[in-house]
């Protein structure tokens, strides 16, 4: 791995996070998880740097006070006890009204989910029964008490070593098969990508406060080499990665997603095409696929659901890729956004309550991603690496509908560390711009509706900061009138919330407020000095042109109707219901040629990429991105 790309997977493992009570609200001493580490390495005979490395990378050594993750995996070890409950599946594509295709030529496309297979959960996601068999512990000690996770997670790796037949040895370079067996992949490659990162984590070392405060730290070990060779005896089978588009230092396999016809001229799941060539691809989209690994990966080989490009799996980051760069995937529901991105599903849930996503599949999709956007020129920032909930509906029609995954529990601070990218200010303090960026830790607002309707979710970190109409807590909540309902605290409800990485142009302050441009309102959010929710920045501004009193807005930059070849019926260029009034300034990402891919039929010789003369800014315009014609605003830089 180069050096700059193990810095930037390294730097979160440096800092420190703040501290936060326990379960029971009174902070535990802050040296307990430490000290827990090791007595299970003591008690266990394993070496305590390698126990350290396989939490950092399963949990980055919090417990999430006894919440499952995605996966169902609990504690700092991230042992798992998934039970029957994850063998099924559903996804976000097939819920709601989104159109994943979002193309006003063809028939909307809402897709039923096909018919899913029972099967047996795999030994990934039923590591707490056996850790509870080898320590005598009770499955709720396991899942609830840190010290006990921690024991856990030794017990389960001297198991590992004993059945290779290791020694129980105290140097740290012979547990690299043990390790790559605590993965629970069931292939070399995978194993051994997360055994690697095991042992960089051992060998950079580091320290954190972890999110119930405690503080832990492994001391470097930069000559530690493993022997990697241990591998060949762990019984895994050999994985193929002939096929895919990914970095050498992620595990990938290649399970293609079908382009089918099924009766009626119908066909699936995606388009061909020949980007870059025919057209930039200018995002990556980062979904949750709302359901489990092997329910999820049977839905994309179906020809009548969508697709995707790639699916990560939460509890080892393996790979599976489905489309090529190349082709276009129908995943984020405007079919502009598809012809130019790169979808990739995170195997995960939005509303789980306190649900969490595993380091390694951060870390996966980080390296992923900085692959991804070195090959295709794609900027490392919030306007180009986006949510499923930033892209923008088509039409007014479409607003509502539009998916908000993978919502405020994603962290979107840490993730954009790994791709060596920080949110870091870039003006003085009083510059004009600001960059959203809360402690993700701290930052917990309250959510309604993960498991009921109007119900507070559990507590839980959050990258997404609330908007006020007024500087004042109990001032109404802003209103996206594109939704038609009242802004509501939901989990789901995106009328008034930013997230980490977006930037907004500064409309006013007043003392520890400040207000941005939003949807064209003015909205407040609380921003005290002492606790920040945003940075200062600095970058370009459009604002209404001279003259006008406001301009359209736009979810999609199509050409203007003389350019549209015979043959190929010119779209319409249909405004959303919001307005940028005058004097309003918001950020833009860049500057886009008006283009459409015209592909609604199986022969692909007459598909056609139509580009205009006309022009468009990308622009953060609300929670979402939105576009505005060049001709009608005016550039400019503001610090």
């Amino acid at each position: 791995m180069p050096a700059l790309a193990t810095a930037a997977l390294l730097l979160p493992l440096l800092g420190a996070a703040p501290s936060a009570a326990g379960p029971s609200g009174a902070p535990p001493a802050p040296d307990r998880l430490q000290r827990a580490f090791a007595a299970a390495a003591a008690e266990y005979d394993v070496p305590q740097s390698v126990l350290l490395g396989v939490s950092y990378l399963q949990s980055r050594w919090d417990a999430h006070a006894g919440a499952p993750s995605v996966t169902g995996g609990y504690g700092p070890l991230h042992l798992t006890d998934a039970r029957t409950a994850l063998a099924g599946a559903s996804s976000h594509h097939s819920e709601g009204t989104e159109d994943p295709r979002g193309d006003d030529a063809r028939a909307p496309l809402h897709p039923a989910p096909p018919v899913l297979r029972s099967a047996e959960l795999p030994a990934r996601l039923t590591t707490l029964p056996r850790a509870a068999e080898l320590t005598g512990l009770s499955p709720e000690a396991l899942r609830t008490d840190p010290a006990a996770n921690v024991s856990g997670g030794a017990a389960l790796l001297a198991a590992a070593q004993r059945d290779l037949g290791e020694p129980l040895s105290a140097d740290p370079a012979d547990w690299y098969g043990a390790v790559a067996r605590f993965s629970g992949a069931e292939d070399s490659a995978t194993a051994a990508a997360y055994a690697n990162d095991v042992f960089e984590v051992i060998r950079a070392g580091g320290r954190r406060t972890t999110d119930a405060g405690q503080r832990v730290a492994l001391a470097a070990r930069p000559d530690v080499e493993p022997d990697v060779s241990q591998l060949q005896g762990a019984g895994l089978r050999a994985a193929s990665a002939a096929g895919t588009e990914c970095p050498p230092t992620v595990s990938c396999e290649w399970i293609p997603a079908p382009y089918e016809e099924f009766g009626d001229g119908d066909y699936g799941n995606h388009d061909l095409g020949d980007r870059p060539a025919s057209q930039r691809i200018r995002y990556i989209v980062v979904h949750d696929t709302e359901g489990a690994w092997n329910g999820v990966l049977n839905m994309v080989q179906d020809p009548t659901y969508v697709s995707w490009n790639y699916t990560l799996r939460s509890t080892d980051g393996h790979i599976a890729q489905h489309v090529k760069a190349k082709d276009v995937a129908w995943h984020a529901g405007n079919w502009y956004v598809n012809a130019k991105s790169i979808g990739l599903e995170h195997e995960g849930f939005l509303a789980e309550p306190d649900a969490w996503y595993t380091e390694a599949m951060y870390r996966s999709s980080a390296r992923l991603v900085r692959y991804l956007a070195k090959k295709y020129d794609i900027p490392l920032d919030r306007q180009h690496i986006i949510g499923h909930d930033n892209v923008p509906g088509t039409t007014t029609a479409t607003i509502p509908g539009m998916h908000t995954d993978p919502g405020p529990y994603w962290d979107w601070r840490h993730y954009f560390q790994l791709l060596g990218r920080p949110f870091e200010p870039t003006a003085g303090k009083n510059s004009g711009l600001v960059t959203i960026r809360p402690d993700y830790a701290r930052n917990g607002p309250v959510y309604t509706g993960c498991v009921t309707r109007g119900e507070p979710c559990a507590p839980h970190g959050s990258s997404a900061v609330r908007l006020y109409s007024d500087h004042d807590l109990n001032a109404p909540l802003i209103r996206d009138i594109g939704l038609g309902t009242a802004p509501t605290t939901g989990v789901n409800d995106l009328s008034s919330r930013v997230s980490t990485g977006q930037q907004y142009a500064v409309a006013d302050r007043w003392g520890d407020w400040t207000a941005i441009w939003y949807l064209g309102q003015k909205a407040w959010f609380h921003n005290p000095e002492r606790s920040p929710a945003a940075v200062p920045a600095s970058g370009r501004v459009i604002t209404a042109r001279e003259g006008l009193e406001s301009v359209p807005v736009y979810g999609r930059a199509y050409p203007e109707k003389s350019a549209y070849p015979a043959g190929v019926p010119a779209q319409t260029v249909s405004p959303l219901p919001y307005r940028l009034p005058k004097g309003q300034k918001y950020v833009v990402g860049e500057k886009v040629p008006g283009e459409y891919y015209y592909a609604v039929t199986f022969d692909e010789a007459s598909h056609r990429v139509v580009t205009g003369e006309d022009m468009y800014y990308e622009i953060q315009f609300g929670h979402r991105v939105a576009y505005v014609r060049a001709a009608d605003v005016t550039l400019s830089a503001l610090r």
